[in-house]
């Protein structure tokens, strides 16, 4: 089956941000929105990733959770930072994590966001800010010889090096679970996931930009001699669900002024959102579909993002998986 012929998916966020933003950490609701979203019909649950920036759960110990109160949902991250933790230990925590679901995990990888409060973070942990995309290239490399068939038990990169491992677990799955890369169009990112990766997972803003990017990264996979349908074309994407516009616009609003602690206005250049009824996100998103994407990750933008479940489920799941390319 080719790429174009795949059917759309549509996963969720766990709102472990929002709770953090709150000043709630309970895990308890996270694993009712797990189930809820489950038993809604979704296709995947995914979770973030930060440390000091943009505060929250650690992503792997909330979707251990998960799988465990889950049954047949893909759970992913959107997306960790790999370079906050020793790579030696997160190919540990990746392999452990993907038997406790029972081989339903997807890694999203992301290299970090350039804002001033990532690379503080980086600098508390110890990791080098400068270089990253290349660091994050490496401890993807590094951990698919640890999950290997005919693993190495060496690995010599330009940043790490590790011996024994081939005394790590294997993961479930041959090759361990799929790696993708978060990232924007640039013409580097691009080559990247065109080489390196199994899934592609941007926020552009319009849809006629992710169908000109995809275009070109689906020549690039087949300039690297990879085989249609070796990346998968994911999406993230920010909707607010109301019956009114300007009543959805206002609650986005306030949500990512305490998110990121940056407007709208600002946030809207570089990521994708949708707001108002959940007829009109639908159609928003369809756009996407059409213009190449498969596999969307869609974000609530709300603090309290629960009751937006069930309608987006009920109206925004079914329309976008009607769409056809």
């Amino acid at each position: 089956m080719t790429t174009s012929d795949q059917p759309p998916r549509l996963g969720v966020l766990l709102p472990t941000r929002e709770q953090a933003i709150l000043g709630d950490f309970s895990a308890s609701p996270l694993l009712e929105f797990a189930r809820q979203a489950e038993s809604l019909g979704f296709d995947s649950l995914w979770t973030g990733d930060s440390l000091t920036a943009r505060p929250r759960l650690d992503p792997l110990v909330v979707l251990s959770a998960a799988g465990a109160a889950t049954h047949s949902i893909q759970l992913g991250t959107a997306a960790l930072t790999p370079a906050l933790r020793h790579p030696l230990i997160g190919a540990n925590m990746v392999s452990s994590l993907d038997h406790v679901c029972g081989g339903r995990l997807i890694m999203g990888l992301g290299s970090g966001f350039p804002v001033p409060e990532t690379e503080a973070e980086f600098t508390a942990v110890g990791a080098s800010f400068a270089g990253r995309a290349g660091r994050l290239d490496e401890i993807a490399a590094l951990w698919r010889t640890a999950w290997g068939d005919d693993r190495a038990d060496t690995f010599n990169g330009r940043y790490w090096q590790a011996e024994q491992l081939d005394r790590l677990p294997r993961p479930p799955r041959p090759g361990g679970p799929p790696l993708w890369l978060a990232g924007s169009d640039t013409a580097r990112v691009l080559d990247r996931v065109a080489r390196l990766y199994d899934g592609w997972l941007p926020f552009l803003p319009s849809a006629q930009a992710y169908g000109s990017a995809w275009q070109r990264l689906e020549s690039l996979r087949a300039e690297a001699g990879r085989p249609e349908g070796a990346v998968v074309p994911g999406f993230y994407a920010t909707i607010t669900v109301g019956p009114d516009e300007a009543g959805a616009k206002a609650e986005l609003e306030h949500y990512i002024e305490h998110y990121y602690g940056r407007t709208l206005e600002q946030m809207s250049t570089i990521q994708a959102y949708a707001w108002g009824t959940a007829e009109h996100c639908a159609d928003w998103l369809a756009g996407y579909v059409r213009a190449g994407a498969r596999h969307i990750v869609i974000r609530i933008g709300s603090l309290r993002p629960e009751p937006q479940l069930q309608e987006i489920a009920e109206v925004v799941l079914p329309a976008v998986r009607a769409v056809t390319a």
